[in-house]
């Protein structure tokens, strides 16, 4: 029997947030599939994206992304009351403010969402292989 090969990546650098975004590229991911869990400071996002790292095979790939230590979240340009709503992440990318961090989540067509974090700590973790329709 083949292991499958799952990827977990932790970034607490710029390099490492660059790295999950990357992998995060046109990644799918419902509204209803985003939880910020305030008392805990984690911000949790399932994504369905794609896998280009196997010999340039192509599979679907569920990950969550985990954001620790956020104070604070932000969204714009999406209706989180429409729960089925897919959205397309196109990158991550983070801007330091003073003793801060602001973590933006760039969807398609103009949305997004800001996280507020004194620490940057990421986690990007597959969970499985869809199968091909």
């Amino acid at each position: 029997m083949k292991k499958k090969y799952l990827a977990k990546i932790i970034a607490k650098d710029v390099q490492g947030l660059q790295l999950i975004s990357a992998y995060c590229f046109e990644s799918k991911v419902k509204i209803d599939e985003i939880k910020f869990l305030k008392k805990n400071k984690i911000f949790l996002i399932l994504l369905e994206r794609t896998s280009h790292e196997k010999n340039n095979k192509k599979m679907k790939i569920n990950s969550i992304c985990k954001f620790e230590f956020v104070d604070s979240v932000k969204s714009k340009n999406i209706d989180q009351n429409n729960k089925g709503k897919v959205l397309e992440l196109l990158a991550i990318d983070f801007f330091k403010k003073e003793n801060s961090y602001d973590i933006t989540l760039l969807f398609k067509d103009n949305a997004f969402i800001t996280l507020s974090t004194e620490i940057l700590e990421v986690t990007l973790e597959d969970q499985n292989e869809l199968k091909n329709d």
